[in-house]
């Protein structure tokens, strides 16, 4: 049973994190053979304010 775990920034649309989640699990299913039933994806959305981008949060940047 393949796990993937994608670390991303807050701020998607249910409707991008569910594309997001087709697309991961179609991608293992054809790269590894893995079954879809199988395929397991946990997303975990980081806060702006804990996401570092150059030395500085993602919120002060305004990303």
């Amino acid at each position: 049973m393949p796990i993937i775990q994608v670390q991303l920034m807050e701020g998607r649309t249910d409707e991008q994190r569910a594309a997001l989640i087709e697309e991961l699990t179609d991608a293992a299913h054809r790269a590894i053979g893995a079954p879809r039933e199988s395929v397991r994806v946990v997303l975990v959305e980081v806060p702006k304010t804990n996401f570092g981008i150059g030395g500085k949060t993602a919120k002060a940047l305004g990303r």
